[in-house]
């Protein structure tokens, strides 16, 4: 795998911060409908493509969203962002989980009730904490394919938390992105 330049790794983490910003406002329901409506490309079932323009990017940058809240607790939410990278050589699902979240225990994914496994949390913002992994053929088919993705949280290594989230429109969104 190649390195980096300077500049590159810089755009990559201004793009990051820009659709992770743009994933918590969407989580926390404080895009206005203007800015909702400028953000949204497309909708596909249950998924949206959002794109936005980062300040000094030649281009727009779009990711493929969904947020949800658990299903007992209307005050916990979560955002999974679908994104290809600017070389267009790696696929990144980045899902961010409410401050609070057990970070030893990781995030789990089960997709239609079968364990995909577990990701590492790799940083946190004041507004939540990002989970990150690269997308392989294996993953996006299953995403693909399934009816429903069950993201799993820790607040005590006993009690984990699932978010279940509609899979309807993902292949077909995940298609649109550029």
């Amino acid at each position: 795998m190649g390195s980096l330049t300077p500049a590159l790794l810089f755009l990559a983490m201004r793009s990051f911060f820009a659709l992770t910003i743009l994933a918590f406002a969407a989580l926390a329901g404080t895009v206005g409908p203007a800015t909702a409506q400028g953000a949204v490309k497309s909708v596909h079932n249950d998924w949206q493509v959002r794109c936005d323009t980062p300040p000094g990017a030649q281009g727009e940058q779009c990711a493929l969203i969904q947020s949800v809240t658990a299903e007992d607790r209307a005050n916990v939410g979560l955002t999974v962002i679908v994104l290809k990278t600017a070389d267009q050589k790696s696929r990144l699902m980045r899902v961010v989980a409410p401050v609070g979240v057990l970070l030893p225990s990781g995030l789990g994914l089960k997709i239609d009730q079968a364990d995909v496994g577990r990701a590492g949390f790799v940083r946190c913002l004041p507004n939540g904490c990002v989970a990150e992994v690269v997308m392989d053929d294996n993953l996006v088919k299953q995403l693909r394919n399934g009816q429903t993705a069950t993201f799993i949280i820790f607040q005590t290594p006993e009690e984990g938390i699932g978010f279940p989230m509609s899979l309807k429109g993902f292949g077909e969104g995940y298609d649109k992105l550029p």
